[in-house]
């Protein structure tokens, strides 16, 4: 199956977003910049953003980032459905490795999306394929 998959702008502003709301929602609990932010505070930023992203992505089809941005974490076998929450978690954790999202097909699916079959595609794309395109 041939798949329209974002452009890398696309998912760079989506991540933006994640790691943002990632640091508001740590802050919440602990201070993240500033003489008062204890060492591991920007692992705590990290562990709240493959959190965030794996559950969001296991729901709803997208991270925060991604659902905000217009995209969408689709299965590349065609099944609608979302990911399950344990491949969304693997696939988290490899985007935070930072290298597997960097080593790509032409196609556009990093190391992170063929382990987990999935691609990242825009909202018009994934309507496309789950038949809920608009006239």
């Amino acid at each position: 199956m041939q798949l329209n998959t974002a452009s890398w702008a696309h998912r760079a502003g989506a991540l933006v977003i994640d790691w943002i709301a990632s640091i508001f929602a740590t802050g919440l609990f602990v201070p993240v910049y500033g003489d008062d932010a204890p060492t591991w505070s920007g692992f705590a930023v990290l562990g709240v953003f493959v959190l965030e992203s794996a559950l969001f992505t296991a729901t709803a089809g997208g991270s925060f980032g991604q659902l905000a941005a217009r995209l969408r974490v689709v299965r590349v076998d065609g099944d609608p459905r979302p990911l399950a929450l344990l491949v969304a978690l693997a696939r988290q954790i490899l985007v935070a490795a930072v290298i597997p999202p960097l080593v790509f097909r032409p196609d556009g699916r990093g190391l992170h999306d063929m382990a987990a079959k999935s691609a990242t595609v825009p909202l018009e794309e994934y309507r496309r394929l789950t038949g809920r395109a608009t006239a």
